[in-house]
């Protein structure tokens, strides 16, 4: 079961507040990436770039590489479902979809890990749940809007966002079954580089970047962002994080991303930020707190004789 959630001072929601932007500014970055990259090299330049970047901090912290294949397999399945997978399916929604709607589908990932977990026995599937799981499936049908073709671009973007989501779930369940007692930052260097192998044979099987236009200046860039500041600095960030705060305490983040991103991509990308999508984005974060406890909670305690 979750951990209770702790109360948060200062220091913790502001180290919250900046994971929030950092993982927002991830979207955005990638964003502006994929229309001049194609995405699996962006997969692939974001893990490896972010897995040099941490493993300074793994040896100073005195952390071993695994040696034997058995040592590796639980880091190279970590990587195929949290990162590979994921990102891949991420990244090329964002060809189709605005950063701020990406941003806000990634809040499901949640309610995915949920399912998942309750489906195989990990944890118990409350009534409070249920009801948080529905309110979040119903903020996805707003995002998508009743009017829309069912075979239109942006159900297509939805679904591979969703399917991003989705592996973001099993991850959580693999980590909770193979990775348990692991240092977080071992278990997020050891899988990034497991992914970057991944991610390199993917890009030699599917891409041919000797044929690609260079990038412009504004893309590199925005791929050192997406690498140092999306992925490696909210690391770093999130492990603080999570040492102070507690698990449940940093689910609130989920809540806080899509601000960071809608506000990225309404002004440098120009992006229209619609009703609906910001209806949608209030619905799901509805279902979070459900999940999370703490409105039932308040609640109970607000009506309690």
């Amino acid at each position: 079961m979750p951990d209770a959630p702790r109360t948060m001072g200062l220091p913790e929601w502001a180290l919250l507040i900046l994971l929030s932007v950092l993982w927002g500014s991830a979207f955005f970055f990638a964003g502006i990436t994929v229309k001049e990259i194609p995405p699996f090299i962006v997969v692939f330049a974001r893990i490896f770039l972010a897995a040099l970047f941490l493993l300074p901090f793994f040896w100073f912290y005195g952390h071993k590489l695994p040696i034997t294949v058995k040592e590796w397999m639980p880091f190279f399945i970590m990587g195929v479902l949290n990162n590979a997978v994921p990102f891949c399916f991420q990244f090329v929604s964002q060809t189709i979809i605005t950063v701020g709607l990406i941003s806000i589908i990634n809040a499901m990932t949640p309610l995915f890990t949920l399912i998942i977990v309750a489906s195989f026995g990990e944890e118990k599937m409350t009534r409070n749940r249920i009801f948080g799981v529905v309110i979040g499936f119903l903020g996805v049908v707003v995002l998508r809007g009743i009017g829309e073709p069912v075979d239109s671009l942006q159900t297509l973007g939805i679904g591979l966002g969703l399917a991003g989501a989705l592996s973001f779930g099993f991850a959580a369940l693999w980590g909770r079954r193979h990775l348990q007692g692991v240092a977080p930052l071992k278990s997020a260097t050891c899988q990034l580089i497991c992914s970057s192998a991944i991610m390199l044979l993917v890009v030699c099987i599917f891409e041919n970047p000797s044929s690609l236009n260079a990038p412009s200046l504004k893309a590199w860039l925005a791929l050192m962002g997406l690498t140092v500041f999306g992925t490696a600095c909210s690391y770093l960030v999130f492990f603080r994080l999570l040492a102070q705060a507690g698990a449940t305490n940093v689910q609130l983040v989920t809540l806080l991303i899509p601000i960071t991103a809608l506000f990225l991509g309404n002004m440098f990308l120009h992006e229209v930020i619609q009703l609906k999508e910001i209806v949608g984005a209030l619905i799901i974060g509805i279902g979070l707190l459900f999940i999370d406890g703490r409105v039932p909670n308040a609640i109970a305690r607000r009506f309690s004789v």
